[in-house]
């Protein structure tokens, strides 16, 4: 029976969310396998030293392989298949794995809840949410059977359990699985262990689509105290956690806060690398972009010129220029960095006198023309704000009490992108449920506001046409009865 179970497919499958800025991790990022990778203990290593030369006399070679040598080659062929980003037939790999483990070890055995949880991590990625909690909850059940409910291999299935159970739309359940999680590290490890990092980051991403960003802000202060902490004498170290969590506070609309983080990741690499640092480069520019947003917390917005920041996008330039160990790809990004700034400006002479200049730049060498095209090739937003996850986000009490599941919803908006990087031909293509239109306002407003980087052809700006958006939002069910009650009662007055 359990075998049935843990292999099921299921014909669920949820969109990912519409990300607030950036993607959220799926679990095969997020999760590490126990021991150094998932299943690496079933079987030993293979022998290195074994010959390979054809015998000189004797029987032919044996061709048949033992279960566990080819478990081996199962789990050899599953990671490089993740590594390729080929999903369907990892999963199809991935099931055979757990098929042969519980050959192997019996379908109680650390080996099984290993593969259990491999099979969950490819399951994510295919979107096949309902799947993969039903395989990452069997993976929890057969390690608490075997040692306890606070052991440390809990961790990888939880987290696993949890980024299904947020796709899935219930982060509800997501956040107790989170919570259970670090609440294990910190029995096993204490309380200012470093691996809980990567669970207060998804904790943080659940409080926002729970609609509370104040319990966001708070694991955030959290992750960064970890990182003090940790890097108290060594304070080029807390660089990349500085920068996380400045762009957390950009994604949230704490501009302030995203400022003065940014320059503090700028005074610590002056104090400890001087002023022409490469390292500088993605701080300076990252302030000078904050500049065109303005801050969505406190009594009042806060607005701040976006004048302000071109200085920081200057000298960002002048940095990638003249270091001698930056290279002509650095000095593009910088370039383009500052083309953008103008391009927001509204001076678009400028701006593309410098996309130009890139263009240029990048089709002298073959080697660059990836860059180029990754660059060039769409148009590209410079000033998107991140849109709702959940319909009633101007109200986000009335999500963080959760007593049902969320329904996906939809809106799909088609525009053009001008030459000159202005949205035109907005026109809405659906809206599912229809009665959510004050979500296709926000949307419409959106990209209303929206400038791009235009396209580029033979070095020339171009238009794009017929472009199409889609954002995907959650509803509950409740909220859009009470919808069409209301639109009842409208039309019988």
């Amino acid at each position: 029976m359990i075998f049935n179970k843990i292999l099921r497919t299921s014909a669920f499958a949820v969109l990912v969310f519409s990300s607030l800025g950036s993607a959220q991790e799926g679990p095969d990022e997020a999760i590490t396998a126990d021991d150094g990778g998932p299943m690496d203990q079933v079987v030993p290593v293979a022998d290195d030293d074994a010959a390979e030369e054809e015998p000189l006399a004797g029987p032919p070679p044996q061709t048949d392989i033992s279960p566990k040598a080819e478990l081996l080659q199962l789990f050899e062929e599953y990671k490089r298949l993740m590594s390729e980003g080929t999903y369907d037939q990892a999963d199809t790999v991935a099931k055979s794995i757990v098929t042969l483990a519980i050959e192997i070890t019996g379908p109680q055995s650390s080996e099984t809840a290993k593969a259990l949880t491999n099979l969950g991590i490819v399951q994510h990625r295919n979107k096949e949410f309902d799947a993969a909690q039903q395989n990452f909850a069997s993976a929890i059940d057969i390690i608490e059977d075997l040692e306890d409910r606070l052991n440390g291999k809990l961790i990888n299935p939880l987290k696993g359990l949890g980024a299904a159970q947020l796709e899935a739309g219930r982060p509800d359940l997501a956040k107790q699985t989170f919570d259970r999680a670090v609440h294990i590290t910190h029995v096993n490890d204490g309380p200012h262990n470093m691996g809980q990092i990567e669970i207060l980051e998804s904790l943080a991403e659940t409080s926002v689509r729970l609609g509370s960003v104040e319990d966001a802000r708070e694991m955030h202060d959290k992750i960064y105290m970890l990182h003090q902490r940790r890097y108290e004498d060594d304070q080029l170290a807390l660089i990349p956690a500085l920068m996380r969590r400045a762009e957390w506070q950009h994604r949230a609309g704490y501009v302030m806060d995203e400022q003065a983080t940014y320059r503090r990741a700028i005074r610590i690499i002056e104090s400890n690398a001087g002023k022409k640092d490469l390292r500088l480069i993605d701080p300076l520019t990252k302030l000078g972009t904050s500049y065109f947003f303005s801050d969505l917390h406190g009594e009042q917005a806060v607005y701040r010129s976006p004048v302000s920041g071109e200085i920081y996008f200057k000298r960002a330039l002048k940095i990638a220029e003249s270091n001698p160990e930056s290279n002509w790809m650095i000095a593009a990004r910088s370039r383009i960095a500052l083309g953008n700034y103008y391009m927001l400006q509204g001076l678009q002479t400028r701006a593309n006198k410098l996309y130009v200049e890139v263009w240029d730049g990048l089709a002298s060498d073959e080697s660059m023309l990836t860059l180029r095209d990754e660059v060039f090739s769409q148009a590209v937003p410079l000033n998107d704000r991140p849109l709702p996850d959940f319909a009633g986000d101007h109200n986000p009490s009335s999500i963080a009490n959760l007593d049902e599941e969320f329904e996906q919803g939809s809106v799909t908006m088609s525009y053009s992108v001008t030459a000159r990087g202005r949205v035109t031909e907005l026109e809405p293509v659906e809206v599912y449920p229809p009665e959510f239109v004050d979500m296709q306002r926000v949307v419409h407003r959106e990209l209303r506001s929206r400038m791009y980087r235009p396209r580029f052809e033979e070095a020339e700006p171009v238009s794009s046409e017929n472009r199409v958006f889609t954002h995907i939002f959650y509803y509950k069910q409740s909220d859009l009865d009470e919808r069409r009650e209301e639109a009842l009662e409208s039309d019988s007055t």
